[in-house]
């Protein structure tokens, strides 16, 4: 009789013990269970700050390789602008060379011509009583400064002007009460200019 109360007393504790244990390896099991999650956010947040770290480091790559970009390209345009003015300046300064070079010929031109001038002027105040010939050479005057006024040649005014020693070379000085300080007092040989510049200076006596 004993020995089966002993039975049924271990019976419940035996039940109690195996509910116990059971209820442990389930709590054990969900315990196992989270751990992988838990494992799983600290993986996704490891790789969510190394992203975010890559990316940054990405941006500033693009930002370098941008101001890069910039500074290459206003070199670029500098040395283009640079280019552009050194070429504007030579295309200037070789225009200016030409135009010089066809004055300076021109003005060479028109001095070989002005012996052939002084000759038709004396022509023309020398007496001459065959007016045919009178005519022949005025009308080759005529012609001659017809040619000089195209290329922008220019008689110098000197008899009764004031003494300018910019178009008139004084070669005697006389007094004369008639005439007014530094006045031209005859003319011995007419000057010239070529476009506003002096290729001869008028020969001139100058009064007072």
């Amino acid at each position: 009789m004993d020995e089966r109360k002993d039975e049924q007393a271990r019976e419940p504790e035996t039940e109690a013990e195996e509910t116990a244990e059971v209820l442990n390896e389930e709590a054990g099991t969900d315990a196992e269970a989270e751990m992988p999650e838990a494992a799983h956010g600290k993986e996704k947040g490891f790789r969510g700050t190394r992203a975010a770290r890559r990316e940054a480091e990405l941006k500033k790559e693009l930002e370098q390789l941008k101001e890069d970009r910039d500074a290459a390209l206003s070199a670029e345009k500098d040395k283009y602008l640079r280019l552009a003015a050194e070429y504007d300046n030579y295309r200037k300064r070789s225009q200016k060379e030409r135009e010089n070079v066809y004055s300076d010929a021109k003005a060479d031109t028109v001095l070989q011509l002005l012996p052939v001038y002084d000759n038709l002027e004396r022509a023309l105040k020398a007496d001459c009583s065959d007016n045919a010939f009178y005519k022949g050479v005025e009308m080759i005057m005529d012609q001659l400064m017809d040619i000089f006024a195209k290329l922008g040649v220019e008689v110098i005014q000197a008899a009764g002007q004031p003494f300018d020693p910019a178009l008139h070379n004084a070669v005697i000085h006389v007094e004369d009460e008639n005439l007014g300080e530094n006045m031209v007092a005859e003319e011995f040989q007419k000057g010239f200019t070529l476009n506003g510049k002096v290729i001869r200076f008028a020969m001139v006596k100058v009064a007072n």
